[in-house]
């Protein structure tokens, strides 16, 4: 089973990790990366940098993609690597998806959906993933939305978000913590990502502490969202689900069912 942890550096990232790294716009991405990619061939793993070409980027990684270049989704490239990793006799492949929040790459739902995806990828494939986020001020709110989509995040820096979603097997996501009024909007905005790509999200909550009124109008609203579309959270502590009755969400006409 998966869980949250706090690497101290980027040589413990193990098989199925998903880590965020945050980085100020003065650091070297490359410098401070280097024991992940280096490790990529002591442990005989297929390295993907995932970012703006540099001349540094093509020193460190035989394979690189520029996610403004792709025909296609990242996801869908990052797949056809992995596949041809296996079939290279690499043992996984390790990628490192470097954030710099400016051009297109700072959209936000397409960070969202690109972040689920690998988020969704490495725990089902067992691949490495690092994403270094290097944004300035002007775009503070891309690190913050990372923060909730990532199991895992090096320790040189706080990212201890109220909640977080990440994928614990083949058919549920994990909800842990606290969503209020400041969650709310990203949460809504996973579930609709989450959404747009299955019928029903299946939400393990055994970690969920407290969904306030914000929380659930955006859970019922994002539910919603798309017609034949279904929310299931299972694990629900009584006090989440004695509050989303008597404020009066629990409707058939919500497609949202809560269970202990």
């Amino acid at each position: 089973m998966r869980a949250t942890r706090t690497l101290a550096a980027l040589d413990e990232v193990d098989s199925g990790d998903h880590v965020l790294q945050l980085l100020d716009p003065a650091d070297d991405v490359w410098d401070r990366s280097r024991a992940f990619v280096s490790d990529g061939e002591l442990f005989g793993d297929k390295v993907l940098v995932v970012g703006p070409f540099s001349r540094t980027a093509a020193a460190v990684a035989p394979v690189l993609l520029d996610p403004a270049r792709l025909n296609g989704s990242l996801i869908s490239a990052v797949r056809r690597e992995a596949a041809s990793a296996e079939r290279e006799g690499y043992r996984s492949l390790r990628v490192l998806h470097h954030v710099t929040c400016d051009g297109s790459a700072a959209d936000p739902e397409q960070l969202l959906r690109s972040e689920l995806d690998l988020e969704e990828f490495a725990a089902d494939s067992g691949a490495l993933v690092v994403c270094a986020y290097q944004c300035g001020e002007e775009n503070a709110s891309a690190p913050e939305q990372a923060r909730n989509v990532h199991p895992h995040h090096l320790g040189s820096r706080p990212a201890s978000p109220a909640f977080r979603v990440y994928r614990t097997g083949k058919d549920g996501w994990t909800v842990s913590g606290v969503i209020d009024g400041d969650g709310a909007p990203v949460f809504g905005a996973v579930l609709r990502t989450l959404l747009c790509q299955v019928a029903t999200v299946r939400l393990l909550c055994h970690g969920l502490d407290f969904l306030d009124a914000a929380g659930m109008s955006s859970l019922a609203d994002a539910a919603r969202c798309l017609p034949d579309r279904k929310v299931v959270l299972e694990g629900t502590n009584e006090t989440v689900r004695l509050a989303w009755e008597l404020t009066g969400f629990a409707d058939p006409s919500i497609p949202v069912v809560m269970t202990p």
